[in-house]
């Protein structure tokens, strides 16, 4: 099921707007992915970029909600795709990983990466010693988060726009 696009509210608290915002471009990700066949979703469209597929956008977007706020943040330890010994952009080769699977990990991600966000302080820097970015708030992650979000959320309107010509943002 697509979460629901919706802004957030003209008038709330910083931490409702950030989320929200980070939650409209969640949202975005996962309308983006509607109707595309297996094929599509693994179908690379852009001539200098052959990881970037719908289907490596969404992985790539479950593993940067973990990295920031699961390792970088929490301090947790750097597991998964591009923080092992492992080729870099490893987390979006996924070829034959059905979309749906990599949606629901997506959708489960950014619902661990809320409460960790609720049970937090916005000027709350994060733990982990390995990460010079761990010197940041959280607050700072949030924003980075929408930006990083909203750029492959761009990326992936103009891949979905050469794969079958849907465009679209509501």
């Amino acid at each position: 099921m697509t979460p629901v696009r919706q802004r957030p509210p003209l008038v709330a608290d910083e931490r409702t707007q950030l989320v929200g915002w980070l939650d409209q471009q969640r949202a975005i990700v996962f309308m983006k992915c509607e109707g595309l066949s297996a094929e599509e979703a693994h179908r690379a469209v852009l001539p200098a970029s052959p990881l970037m597929t719908m289907a490596g956008i969404v992985s790539h977007l479950r593993w940067v909600e973990h990295l920031w706020f699961e390792v970088v943040f929490l301090g947790g330890p750097a597991v998964g795709p591009g923080l092992d010994e492992g080729p870099e952009d490893a987390d979006m080769m996924v070829p034959g990983v059905p979309l749906a699977r990599l949606l629901e990990e997506y959708g489960r991600q950014c619902a661990v990466s809320n409460e960790i966000i609720a049970a937090h302080p916005l000027d709350e820097p994060g733990k982990h010693a390995d990460f010079d970015e761990a010197g940041a708030t959280l607050r700072w992650m949030l924003i980075h988060m929408v930006e990083e979000t909203a750029r492959h959320a761009g990326h992936m309107d103009a891949i979905r726009e050469l794969l079958d010509g849907k465009t679209g943002y509501y």
